[in-house]
């Protein structure tokens, strides 16, 4: 079997691709993980081992379910929400 230079250049632009996309998608996941980590910073002065474990959860839902959330609920509301 031979392997034309074609092929190789084709498996290393599909395999560049896929690097770079999954670099965006890490950006995007680090920049929301910033965001919630900036509105509880804002909220409550500081992201204490508590507060770091509620992150996570907030994490898998949207911008729009996170936001107010993190801006209108309680700490004690958050951690009984997401920890309990």
């Amino acid at each position: 079997m031979t392997i034309k230079p074609h092929d190789l250049t084709q498996a290393y632009e599909e395999a560049r691709a896929a690097a770079v996309q999954e670099g965006v998608e890490q950006g995007v996941q680090l920049e929301r993980r910033q965001v919630v980590e900036n509105l509880l910073r804002f909220r409550f002065g500081e992201v204490d081992e508590e507060l770091s474990k509620v992150v996570n959860s907030l994490l898998q839902l949207s911008a729009e379910e996170f936001t107010p959330m993190c801006l209108s609920l309680s700490r004690e509301e958050l951690l009984a929400r997401f920890l309990h």
